[in-house]
């Protein structure tokens, strides 16, 4: 494309608060690449902070004199570079930085998320009993064909969503656990009802995959996108067991901080 494939508007481009006109035509610069040059000045002066909204398409279209498909192509290059995402129901945003997620023995979701000044939160996705499957009935030393509670849960930070997280529990020992866990939207306060709220990290492997299909629609993941997937196994004060966790994370919007 070059700066004369926009033909659906012949006229200046708007000119924004400062009075400059934001693109011009005839410079043999396109003007797609220029949206997104302006744009990538905005987020490096602070005009457009992370976290923030952008106005819509049409808004964006009508500030640059530009057609759809031309801001398109910018919006295409800007999140290609990592500059903005968008998040189907809630707009396009400027991307924050990735959020620096310590794994300690003692890791909190809320905790970390507030820790770093942004607003957690989570909510029930399902939740089920099932047989358990030879590596989780392993990993909470239970006999084989041993039934245990599935949850499933979406965490966020200023409500992005996170990670998509499934847990795994002794179903005689959390009975009940999934219907305090939608009530609060915390699994550790929920296992606090319990007398387990002082459980301990015992064991965390990760790995790192392309998203699937649900985890894409859960995470507002385009299509390509990796996840870190990380597998974690909980204990009690006595070291027992109580929680095998899979959770697979944005593997952009999170940086995985192993403490020692």
């Amino acid at each position: 494309m070059n700066a004369s494939d926009d033909t659906s508007m012949t006229g200046p481009a708007i000119a924004d608060e400062a009075g400059a006109n934001d693109v011009a035509r005839g410079t043999g610069i396109a003007l797609w690449r220029q949206i997104v040059e302006r744009i990538e000045a905005e987020i490096a002066e602070g005009k457009l902070a992370p976290g923030s909204r952008l106005p819509t398409e049409m808004e964006l279209a009508e500030r640059f004199g530009v057609n759809r498909h031309t801001l398109r192509r910018a919006l295409g290059m800007l999140t290609e570079q990592g500059l903005i995402e968008a998040t189907p129901g809630r707009g396009t945003f400027i991307k924050e930085p990735p959020l620096r997620y310590p794994i300690a023995s003692r890791t909190r979701f809320s905790e970390i998320v507030s820790g770093e000044g942004r607003a957690p939160g989570g909510r029930l996705v399902g939740s089920r009993v099932e047989t358990a499957s030879a590596e989780i009935a392993a990993a909470l030393r239970l006999p084989p064909g041993a039934f245990v509670l599935r949850i499933d849960m979406l965490r966020e930070a200023d409500g992005v969503p996170l990670t998509l997280g499934s847990h795994w529990y002794e179903a005689e020992r959390c009975r009940d656990l999934d219907l305090v866990v939608a009530a609060t939207g915390s699994v550790t306060r929920a296992l606090e009802t319990l007398g387990l709220g002082d459980y301990r990290r015992l064991e965390t492997r990760v790995t790192a995959r392309l998203a699937d299909e649900e985890e894409r629609k859960q995470l507002s993941l385009p299509s390509g996108r990796a996840v870190l997937v990380v597998d974690a196994i909980n204990g009690d004060a006595q070291r027992r067991p109580i929680q095998y966790s899979r959770a697979r994370f944005a593997a952009d919007r999170v940086q995985l901080v192993v403490k020692n």
